[in-house]
């Protein structure tokens, strides 16, 4: 049986748990990845979608539990640190 991970009231709390501890002897089942977006927006832009696909992308980012301007976002970061790999 794995211990639970104890509850950190703060990022200081949480940066010396994680130097000290052994992860591994904890249960992680129930954690989740959490994304930040630490780059500030210089612009904004408007787009128009078919109904369809915006309702499709709309779900996908409920799925991963994000905003779906961010998901539309990271879609295009992905596109192109992809086509600069193929490049």
């Amino acid at each position: 049986m794995k211990k639970r991970l104890p509850n950190l009231t703060s990022d200081r709390a949480a940066e010396a748990f994680v130097a000290k501890s052994d992860l591994s002897a904890f249960d992680l089942s129930g954690l989740r990845l959490v994304r930040y977006e630490l780059k500030p927006k210089d612009r904004a832009i408007s787009v128009r979608l078919p109904d369809e696909l915006l309702k499709a992308v709309r779900s996908r980012a409920k799925r991963a539990g994000i905003p779906y301007q961010r998901f539309i976002r990271m879609a295009l970061e992905q596109a192109v640190q992809n086509g600069r790999r193929s490049s």
